[in-house]
């Protein structure tokens, strides 16, 4: 069927392309974090593009953080007994007699994985990010499998590097080993591992097809006085070449081989298994959850998944086929989206598979009969096969690409008995001009589509040189990504910066805040308490603030003559030249980067650089008074997120304090400074403030400067200063001094944190865990 009109997609392209420095590689070389991160798989490492909505850039195009996660030096060898064992049985296989044996072990790439005579497998086969909040940052966690099959996590915990937390590989076939490499006791004992079929069953055992991530999940811990505390934990199912699923279990957030709670063993029964994906449902405030298995030959099913101790969990009793015929159509891909029926009224999964051309599709719902299962396929998509799909998991929409450069986008439409797809075809000739494409993922929130492609066909010729770039597609419309932002059930700008980069690039485009979008954030503003929408609404601001400012005409950092910052520096009087808008933006970048923590820009600085960068001719003053107002306004939303977040620091300390002597917050100074306004009249405040000062009993508990023991008076929510002179930044989670050299930072660099201490209580440690109060980011 045709797509409708209503479903019309008009797809534009978003700069910057991303070269990558190597060939993508392995199947599904594209996949799209939670938090915003996009992992390239390619013959030397996993280049990670982290997209970011940076107020602090008046540039129009997206802003890309670019690190990489290396390809091991050396390469993997599993572990199929011992080392002396091992290498006799790979000399007595390698010049073996017959044909079978040698020519199959000298060219199996397992047994093989460096090379020798043949080219080492180098690069990465696959890889997963895990759900937000589960690193130490609470951010996402990147499992990798390389080409010679090591399976690694990592985690980025300063922005900047990569680090490897555990190696899966090895501890699995530790395990394998100490069990003699037997699933459990009642199986029967192992054959010589100098038999050939022994030596393939062992490697087989072990070799990682596919790994995916489950959602997170409630266990309960026993403690020592025999509480029960709720842990948060996550699942990796790691399906192997055998057909056996191993599952394993962390706790949050993951820190390394000390985090791993358990690892259990499932047999799927599936031969040749190509592609894995959990199945979580929820129904009737239970949830059930599954692993979804897809064959090189065809058939797809169901495998019941049993999780100990996991709180509100239940799991099938058999398992589900969802397609049997060995039609030999390899199962390419799947995905399981959560979606809600509006004529059964109730909750169903929707299971999404690429099966060489075509999608297979299957409708899960669970009724009073019982578990209701509605399957067909979509055919007539692509000429060629699919070689990567990716689902937007708000609407269910699934979009498939085949190496020529098509898109097909794939709209589920329910019907009274199950569901049909409308579906459309978005050429990229026409955004990128003739390409082929190697990969697509969706952004979290459906506003982007990145594809890696390549140089097309010029003149019936193939190109001589491949040149791989991730390139960017817009989904949706501003008006849609303003809409879904206002009617967010997420209330958080930073899990939705695909949304807010392009509400971003519409501002800077036009320099302007669309009337419809101001007049719907004031009405919300009214309506509903939330912070959220001040948030939005600062943030709205201060892009308006940066499309007001002039870019410089010269590169920001390159050095500038001396003499002709002291010739400037002694003639105030002089017109605006290159130099004075150089130095103007140094010195804003300075002063920023020294503690600036509340906004992105200095108010004097850049008032300032404003008056030197409009024209004399009369356009100056309007412009002038215009950042000004802005200004005000960014100042009035930031005070307001201020005494809102003050207030929620001050209950906590009411609330888990019984002196206020035991904290270390300053709680006097926050109290005298959200009532030193005349014109801040809170009830809420006053009664808390009321509160607190009855308990503290007139006295104060100042804090005291490090260098010199003098009194640090509360006058400034960003720093401190004391009689002597000395300046500590203020922590914006807690407003305590950071009387150290080492702090933290918001992600967009809006505000500094302090570390949490050892000595530091509960509530106070939950504080210091939480985001930036005026962007929504993690902190570093």
């Amino acid at each position: 069927a045709a797509a409708s009109a209503g479903f019309r997609l008009t797809a534009v392209r978003r700069e910057p392309a991303v070269r990558l420095q190597h060939g993508a590689s392995g199947l599904e070389p594209l996949a799209w974090s939670e938090d915003h991160r996009v992992s390239v798989s390619t013959a030397r490492s996993i280049a990670v593009l982290e997209q970011l909505s940076d107020v602090h850039s008046g540039g129009q195009d997206m802003v890309i953080h670019r690190t990489a996660v290396p390809a091991p030096a050396t390469a993997c060898t599993l572990k199929v007994g011992p080392k002396k064992e091992v290498a006799e049985c790979k000399e007595k296989f390698a010049s073996s007699v017959d044909p079978t044996v040698s020519q199959m072990f000298m060219l199996d790439r397992v047994f093989n994985p460096e090379g020798k005579s043949l080219t080492p497998m180098r690069g990465f086969k696959y890889s997963s990010w895990s759900p937000l909040g589960c690193d130490a940052n609470g951010r996402c966690l990147l499992a990798a499998l390389t080409m010679d099959n090591r399976l690694t996590i990592h985690a980025n915990l300063n922005r900047l590097q990569w680090v490897q937390l555990v190696d899966l590989t090895e501890l699995y076939g530790e395990r394998l080993l100490e069990a003699s490499y037997k699933l459990c006791k009642a199986d029967a004992p192992c054959g010589e591992l100098g038999d050939f079929p022994e030596f393939q069953r062992r490697h087989s055992m072990q070799t990682p097809v596919r790994m995916e991530w489950s959602g997170i999940c409630t266990t309960q811990q026993v403690k020592h006085n025999n509480e029960c505390r709720d842990v948060g934990s996550v699942l990796l199912a790691v399906l192997f070449e055998n057909g056996n699923i191993a599952v394993w279990q962390f706790q949050l957030p993951f820190l390394g081989k000390e985090s791993i709670t358990s690892c259990n063993t499932i047999e799927s029964g599936i031969g040749s298994p190509s592609v894995l994906s959990w199945w979580e449902y929820e129904h009737n405030n239970r949830k059930m959850s599954g692993l979804i298995v897809g064959s090189a030959y065809g058939p797809v099913k169901i495998i019941p998944v049993n999780l100990k101790a996991v709180k509100g969990y239940f799991t099938l009793r058999q398992p589900v086929v969802l397609w049997q015929e060995m039609d030999q159509l390899p199962v390419h891909s799947i995905k399981c989206i959560p979606l809600y029926h509006p004529y059964q009224k109730c909750s169903c999964s929707l299971v999404v598979a690429a099966r060489g051309p075509y999608v297979f599709w299957c409708l899960l719902l669970i009724s009073k009969a019982g578990l209701n299962v509605h399957n067909s396929h979509v055919t007539g998509l692509h000429s060629l096969p699919i070689v990567s799909m990716t689902a937007d998991k708000q609407n269910g929409t699934v979009y498939t690409c085949s190496t020529d450069g098509k898109v097909r986008q794939l709209i589920p439409i329910f019907t009274d008995v199950a569901l049909k797809f409308e579906h459309q075809l978005i050429k990229l000739s026409e955004v990128f001009g003739c390409v082929r494409t190697h990969g697509i993922a969706v952004s979290p929130c459906g506003a982007y589509l990145a594809v890696i492609t390549t140089e097309g066909m010029v003149n019936g010729l193939h190109p001589v040189n491949k040149n791989y770039q991730v390139q960017f597609v817009t989904l949706k419309t501003f008006e849609e990504a303003a809409a879904q932002l206002l009617e967010s059930s997420v209330q958080n700008l930073f899990r939705q910066v695909d949304l807010t980069d392009l509400v971003r690039w519409k501002i800077l485009k036009d320099k302007h805040i669309p009337q419809f979008l101001q007049e719907a954030l004031d009405k919300k503003i009214e309506s509903c308490g939330s912070t959220y929408f001040w948030r939005f609404k600062l943030f709205l601001l201060r892009i308006l603030y940066q499309s007001m400012q002039k870019a410089p005409s010269e590169v920001t950092w390159r050095p500038s003559h001396e003499d002709a910052k002291i010739l400037i520096s002694d003639s105030p009087g002089m017109g605006s030249t290159e130099d004075d808008q150089e130095e103007g933006t140094s010195k804003q970048a300075s002063k920023q980067s020294l503690g600036d923590s509340g906004k992105g820009v200095d108010i004097d600085d850049t008032a300032e650089d404003s008056l030197h960068q409009s024209s004399d001719s009369g356009g100056r003053e309007p412009m002038v008074e215009k950042l000004l107002e802005i200004q005000a306004q960014i100042e009035a939303v930031e005070m307001h997120l201020t005494r809102e977040h003050m207030k929620r620091v001050l209950g906590e300390v009411y609330l888990h304090t019984w002196i206020t002597e035991n904290t270390s917050i300053p709680t006097r100074g926050v109290c005298d400074f959200l009532m030193s306004d005349d014109g801040y009249d809170d009830r809420t405040a006053r009664v808390l403030i009321g509160h607190i000062l009855k308990k503290m009993n007139k006295q104060t508990f100042p804090e005291h400067c490090s260098l010199c023991k003098e009194i640090l008076p509360f006058t400034d929510r960003k720093q401190a200063v004391c009689s002597n002179g000395h300046i500590w930044l203020r922590c914006f989670l807690t407003y305590q001094s950071c009387q150290s050299l080492v702090y933290r930072r918001c992600l967009l660099h809006d505000s500094i944190a302090r570390h949490p201490t050892p000595e530091d209580p509960e509530w106070i440690k939950r504080l210091l865990q939480g985001p930036c109060t005026f962007c929504d980011s993690p902190v570093f």
